[in-house]
């Protein structure tokens, strides 16, 4: 069976997310969407919230599993039997800091990382912004999945 990780906080999940994931279902047999916990970090969104956006999100997806972890990526990804893990690279910055960890995971474990593009027309989403805009009363809605929509 192959299987991939996703990892992130999905603070929150946004449509960029849900482009790669939907890219990566046809490569793997499933694809596990790993919420990382970092207790030093401060989100918008609960673990439960995350969680449940997730869930939403892929409720008629088979190959899609939703999980959480704390420590390290391929730690996770060994306990899981997974031998990849997927990420997206909207830009240069994003592949430059990817890189990195992607050849450290993989001296780490031998665990590769896949990268995809950011289809065209997404590569302006990230959750940060999202994030930013939601604090200042805006709508987002078209940047994140209906799980996530703000209910009127």
């Amino acid at each position: 069976m192959k299987k991939a990780v996703f990892p992130g906080s999905f603070d929150p999940v946004t449509l960029g997310h849900v482009d790669i994931i939907e890219r990566g279902l046809p490569l793997f047999d499933e694809i596990i969407l790993a919420i990382g916990v970092n207790a030093d970090k401060n989100y918008m969104f609960s673990l439960e919230d995350r969680v449940r956006f997730l869930e939403e999100t892929f409720k008629d997806e088979p190959k899609i599993k939703v999980m959480t972890y704390t420590g390290m990526t391929v730690d996770f990804c060994k306990e899981q039997n997974a031998d990849f893990i997927l990420r997206g690279l909207r830009s240069s910055t994003d592949f430059d800091f990817e890189k990195v960890i992607g050849q450290t995971n993989f001296k780490i474990s031998g665990i590769e990382t896949l990268f995809f593009i950011t289809s065209s027309g997404k590569s302006h989403i990230s959750s940060t912004v999202v994030r930013d805009v939601i604090r200042n009363n805006g709508d987002y809605n078209f940047m994140v999945p209906k799980a996530v929509w703000k209910k009127e």
